[in-house]
């Protein structure tokens, strides 16, 4: 066994307001909601610091968004010592936003030895 402390016990101390989960959650302002048993639901305020050449949330902002919600949500069942990465994000874009929370909702669909599958959904409270 790992002396190494469980990802579950790691996003949990985010959770808590105890540590910063990643410089990028710092960078766009991520902040965790809630977290299960393979489930997390985190949040971010869209404003013009995040903006495109257009004037609206760039893409990859909601990328960035959904990934660490599956990761956190991943991260509850991840066993002591195991990592992972995304190896696939496929994004459904269905209006743009300027301003608002957007908040994403993930949960662990599949987990498997090799590999593991995980959806987000995401919403925003607009404010423009």
């Amino acid at each position: 066994m790992s002396d190494s402390p469980s990802l579950a016990a790691f996003v949990g101390r985010w959770l808590a307001g105890e540590i910063e989960l990643a410089p990028i959650t710092k960078l766009l302002g991520i902040r965790p909601v809630s977290l299960g048993p393979g489930e997390a639901t985190i949040e971010l305020t869209a404003g013009p610091h995040l903006h495109n050449a257009m004037g609206t949330v760039h893409g990859g902002v909601f990328g960035d968004l959904a990934d660490v919600a599956m990761g956190a949500a991943l991260a509850t069942v991840a066993d002591i010592g195991e990592s992972f990465a995304t190896l696939h994000l496929d994004l459904n874009y269905f209006h743009a936003v300027r301003e608002g929370r957007l908040t994403a909702t993930a949960k662990v669909v599949r987990r498997g030895r090799g590999g593991s599958n995980t959806t987000a959904h995401m919403t925003c409270d607009l404010h423009d």
